[in-house]
């Protein structure tokens, strides 16, 4: 498998490793995450956040299989699929881990944030440092989103290293 961004996300999201993202690992993401920083699965973030996850798999599922191969996903992926359905669905995961709810995490909730959605902690340890830039230990969801989309759509952020930009695609880390 490549080592393009749009790779190494979709290697994150199939969880199992068998070369298709089902309906069932990507809302699963939803869960891992509310279980990580301890939500109830009823609290309405995670309502939210579940059905902008349903959109987005809708979204994604070109030819409606319950399924999502890496040539759905590679043709559905971009700009305006990122502000039309990812924006609203990867920040409704960060309100899942902002336990303030003052739009910003600190390192600890981002990398359980990120270690819940399939990243290895050190990874998402170095990508909340760049992401960090005045470095008041806090990252804003503005900024957050801004460096997932850069990476999904140019293949630079200071998210790269939350995905393992230089070391070898995991299927799940």
């Amino acid at each position: 498998m490549s080592d393009s961004p749009q790779h190494r996300i979709f290697a994150m999201l199939d969880v199992d490793g068998d070369g298709a993202v089902t309906h069932e690992e990507y809302l699963a993401r939803v869960d891992r995450v509310a279980s990580a920083v301890g939500r109830d699965a009823h609290h309405p973030v995670v309502v939210a956040s579940r059905a902008a996850h349903e959109a987005v798999f809708r979204d994604m599922d070109a030819d409606h299989d319950g399924r999502v191969t890496f040539e759905e996903y590679r043709s559905w992926v971009g700009h305006d699929a990122f502000e039309r359905s990812c924006r609203p669905a990867l920040g409704s995961l960060f309100d899942i881990a902002d336990a303030d709810a003052d739009g910003r995490l600190d390192r600890a909730e981002f990398i359980r944030l990120r270690a819940a959605g399939g990243n290895a902690e050190a990874a998402a340890a170095v990508a909340f440092d760049a992401l960090d830039n005045d470095r008041d230990g806090l990252v804003d969801r503005d900024a957050y989103l801004a460096g997932i989309r850069n990476f999904v759509t140019m293949g630079s952020s200071p998210m790269a290293a939350a995905y393992g930009t230089g070391q070898p695609v995991p299927g799940r880390s």
